[in-house]
């Protein structure tokens, strides 16, 4: 199973001190060049940037074909174009993006997409986590993740809580 993440599951999951959640859910995770580039960016390590250079289960990988990037990136950011095209480059069976631009770019080019809240969840059906609420809450207010009140609540009754 190859599993490509973008820069927000990996700096959302850090921030909350449950990005090792990614090595207990898919073993291994590939993420693009630009994430490392954007856990970076401007000086600054943001959260996951010390955790992608220590883990060796996320693997950085370059994408090959850079004019598909360039043009994904009209719509999306950097990571996520690079995040798509690498999924599709190394035929992943699933790419961890948050944003809905990106997300329904990837599903409109054939690929399964999970964001934090589905990574969650998916840990808590596995019994890696005991709840999903503590760790929605610790997203929207430590982490600053945006999560609208209908996804929080559709969560909760997913998670059965």
């Amino acid at each position: 199973m190859i599993v490509v993440s973008n820069t927000s599951p990996i700096t959302n999951l850090a921030a909350i001190g449950q990005l090792d959640l990614l090595r207990r859910l898919f073993g291994r995770v590939v993420a693009p060049g630009a994430v490392v580039q954007e856990l970076n960016a401007g000086g600054i390590a943001w959260p996951g940037s010390v955790e992608l250079a220590q883990a060796g289960w996320i693997h950085t990988k370059d994408v090959e074909e850079r004019h598909l990037v360039d043009a994904l990136r009209l719509d999306l950011d950097h990571g996520e174009a690079a995040a798509i095209v690498l999924a599709l480059q190394t035929g992943a069976t699933l790419v961890l993006l948050d944003e809905q631009t990106g997300r329904a770019a990837a599903r409109y080019l054939g690929l399964e997409v999970m964001g934090v809240v589905g990574i969650l969840l998916r840990a808590k059906q596995r019994g890696h986590i005991p709840q999903v609420k503590p760790l929605l809450d610790l997203l929207r207010h430590q982490a600053g993740f945006f999560l609208s009140a209908q996804v929080y609540e559709h969560a909760l009754d997913l998670a059965q809580e």
